[in-house]
């Protein structure tokens, strides 16, 4: 990708978080996906780890390798005029110079946003605050090197992993680690697993920066999140998902019956073949 374009989407996406409308992200996981996402509008895409990994046939959590993540991001960003974010998960390095690596690789295939998250796979806790925090300044650092102005969503784990022995002290840990990270460099902030309006109020209020909030059954809908002051809704891994069990439906009844009524789709061959005809 030529630098300026990549630049000016990179600006593009920053202004997206400046608060005064909600950025909706959709979760791709392939080219094609990231094609349908662009012909409905949205203004911007990311990726989702779980999708990306399931497609090149590994399990989520940093099992899929990190060249293949980036070649697959590549294919994405190529596939879209738009900008795309791109889910680095705990950023695939035990070191923040091995993060460092994997960010200026990223944004080499085309990402101008990134998730960071600090969360750790293997043991199912936080990374201590102080790493965190050093791996997310190598991620800065990195984007200052390459000359890309990358959105950094600074992903933590605390209501995921259930931290603390109380609402209060989750909310409590959510703010110091959130407040570290937007010092380190962080643009925006991802309590991923936190739903409740009441708690995003009272988190937008206190940290006076973009909150990102993932959707479930159960979270307030995107005008009633905007009300709140939230800035992005990102979709995760819920279309990945909701494709495969689409699929699943219709192999199960194809199996069962024997009938190919449950192949009737509403985008069909020509459909999907013309989001690649489309400049």
């Amino acid at each position: 990708m030529d630098l300026e374009v990549q630049i000016q989407k990179a600006r593009a996406l920053r202004k997206m978080h400046d608060r005064s409308d909600i950025l909706v992200l959709p979760n791709a996981w392939d080219a094609v996906t990231a094609r349908l996402f662009a012909r409905l509008g949205f203004a911007a895409i990311a990726t989702t780890s779980g999708g990306v990994a399931w497609s090149l046939g590994y399990p989520d959590g940093e099992q899929a390798p990190l060249r293949e993540v980036v070649t697959a991001s590549g294919r994405i960003a190529r596939a879209v005029d738009l900008p795309v974010t791109v889910d680095m998960e705990a950023g695939y390095g035990t070191t923040p110079e091995a993060v460092a690596d994997a960010v200026r690789a990223v944004i080499a295939a085309g990402a101008v946003g990134i998730n960071l998250e600090d969360g750790l796979h293997a043991s199912a806790t936080l990374r201590a605050l102080g790493a965190a925090v050093e791996r997310l300044r190598a991620a800065v650092d990195a984007a200052a090197v390459a000359g890309v102005p990358i959105v950094i969503n600074a992903r933590t784990d605390t209501y995921l992993l259930k931290y603390g022995a109380s609402d209060g002290e989750r909310f409590e840990e959510t703010v110091r680690r959130a407040k570290a990270y937007l010092a380190a460099g962080a643009d925006c902030i991802y309590p991923i697993g936190l739903g409740d309006a009441a708690t995003i109020a009272a988190l937008v209020k206190t940290l006076d920066a973009p909150i990102n909030v993932a959707p479930r059954p159960g979270v307030p809908a995107v005008a009633e999140l905007a009300r709140l002051g939230v800035a992005r809704v990102s979709t995760a891994t819920r279309f990945a998902t909701l494709a495969l069990s689409a699929v699943e439906r219709a192999a199960r009844e194809l199996r069962a019956s024997g009938r190919f009524e449950c192949l009737d789709a509403a985008l069909t061959y020509p459909d999907v073949q013309r989001l690649f005809d489309e400049a």
